[in-house]
């Protein structure tokens, strides 16, 4: 008899941490691009449709990728420096 083990459920952070590490910085100028393309081209198809209706969907998504991008940036105004000075130092021992 075999038996799977589920890994525990992920809990979303309510609060993003005060620290961005490097690969957290590498993701989120992901995200960003990711989003700011988004952007660009809902923008752009919202310029090319001459149907009413799509155009204000085409907006609207726009619009929503804006406010991501918007969002992701304040995630970076952060200053790492003051934070890290500030955090508790751990002991490290070399051998």
């Amino acid at each position: 008899m075999t038996t799977t083990m589920n890994p525990p459920a992920q809990v979303p952070i309510p609060v993003p941490p005060r620290v961005i590490t490097t690969k957290d910085l590498l993701y989120l100028k992901d995200a960003l691009s990711w989003e700011l393309n988004a952007f660009k081209k809902f923008h752009f198809f919202a310029q090319q449709t001459i149907n009413p209706q799509l155009k204000q969907a085409f907006d609207k998504a726009g619009q929503m990728h804006q406010r991501h991008y918007q969002k992701l940036l304040t995630h970076l105004q952060v200053n790492n420096n003051a934070v890290m000075a500030n955090l508790p130092r751990t002991q490290q021992t070399s051998q």
